[in-house]
């Protein structure tokens, strides 16, 4: 078997290689996709693999000149939604356009496509999870949620018209070793004050609402989708294991044995900020399991990074 990984460097790139490094499958060869792929080689030891590393440079926005037959491709190349608006919807719809074009031209197997939470738009109010059959709220949609929801239309485009297999990972929040901790993503905020020895700084009222997946369940889940979902089929990933900001930065606090305060800056904001994804399908259709819990997840990021 071999897999086209785009976005290779990123969270979701990283993250699968760590799992394929201690769970062995059926791959003869992961090329790797990426403007600089070989940072990569910077973040494993890629010499005694049971499979072969191939690196491809190249932007995403570009169509793909890339020779070589893959069975699947895992379609991760994203942007995290702070860049300019036009290169959100550019990197974003353009990539997959480039990528669905390299998958009809290739006749390969079965694409892959990460997509987001964020096709929802915002969670309402009274609906404590999200399921696939949610339509969303698309005036509340960013353009990255808009984005990545164009882009699963446009793998509907091609599969109708050119008998294109897909299925679509629709992620929400995770954790572990390689979630940026200096980024815009609370969990790794926290625990990087924590190893940092500084106060956690909620910045908004603490009640926000949020479940976190560690990455090694992220990929078993979305190995699950590739190999046995459904055509056509999006699927949720994430924990439905939901708790406030306040109780995950008590969780990052308690496993750190220096003094550390927890500092709520924002002022108290009606409705509460929930996103929750409702993972029953998945679960009950392809027979995953979330086998780490939050404390786990939490532990095993901090000794990555300590």
């Amino acid at each position: 078997m071999k897999i086209l990984i785009t976005g290779g460097t990123g969270y979701f790139g990283k993250s699968i290689l760590s799992y394929l490094l201690k769970n062995k499958l059926d791959i003869e060869e992961i090329f790797i996709l990426s403007r600089n792929p070989k940072i990569i080689a910077n973040s494993f030891d890629c010499t005694d693999l049971p499979f072969k590393i191939s690196y491809v440079a190249h932007d995403i926005q570009k169509p793909l000149i890339f020779d070589q037959y893959v069975d699947f491709v895992i379609h991760a190349a994203t942007t995290v939604g702070l860049e300019d608006p036009v290169i959100t919807k550019r990197v974003i719809i353009d990539g997959t356009e480039n990528i669905l074009n390299y998958c009809i031209n290739k006749k390969i197997k079965r694409l892959l496509y990460i997509s987001s939470g964020a096709v929802y738009g915002k969670q309402p109010i009274n609906l404590k999870k999200i399921n696939e059959n949610y339509t969303g709220n698309s005036t509340s949609r960013t353009v990255y949620g808009n984005s990545k929801y164009e882009a699963e239309n446009l793998c509907k485009l091609y599969a109708d018209n050119y008998n294109l297999d897909f299925v679509i990972a629709r992620g929400f929040a995770f954790v572990g070793p390689y979630l940026p901790i200096n980024s815009h993503f609370a969990i790794g905020n926290f625990i990087n004050d924590g190893l940092n020895g500084r106060d956690i700084i909620i910045s908004g009222d603490g009640r926000t609402v949020r479940s976190y997946l560690f990455s090694d369940d992220l990929v078993n889940w979305l190995f699950a989708i590739l190999h046995k979902g459904k055509s056509y089929e999006a699927y949720n990933v994430g924990s439905d294991k939901y708790m406030s900001l306040s109780e995950l930065a008590e969780k990052v606090k308690s496993c750190f044995k220096n003094e550390i305060n927890i500092k709520i800056l924002g002022d108290l904001i009606d409705p509460v900020n929930v996103y929750v994804p409702d993972v029953s399908k998945i679960k009950n259709d392809l027979g995953v399991l979330e086998s780490v819990n939050i404390d786990e997840a939490i532990t095993k990021t901090i000794k990555f990074h300590s």
